[in-house]
């Protein structure tokens, strides 16, 4: 198992309007393929990271373009993205 993780920064006042859209967006994310959990954490500034968990030890073209296909949704509330950095997920725990 791999995890993608993106660190982003979010425009002021923009947190509701991109919950949104991060809601409307929730069945195309989760079949991205090779994701298995998904998960966004934000901060009061607007800066955060999405993490996904995915089978997928590389990126292939055809998947690269949905995800930005995904941020492109989010371009009039997105300061940055960054390019996303992939790690081999040594633990798995939950409680």
């Amino acid at each position: 198992m791999y995890a993608r993780i993106t660190r982003y920064k979010m425009k002021p006042g923009s947190r509701d309007a991109a919950s949104a859209i991060l809601d409307g967006l929730k069945d195309q994310i989760l079949q991205v393929p090779g994701i298995s959990q998904f998960i966004n954490v934000m901060d009061d500034s607007g800066a955060g990271y999405v993490v996904s968990l995915t089978e997928l030890a590389q990126t292939p073209p055809d998947v690269a373009e949905k995800i930005k296909a995904i941020w492109g949704a989010f371009s009039d509330y997105v300061e940055e993205v960054q390019d996303p950095e992939s790690f081999e997920v040594f633990a798995d725990w939950k409680a």
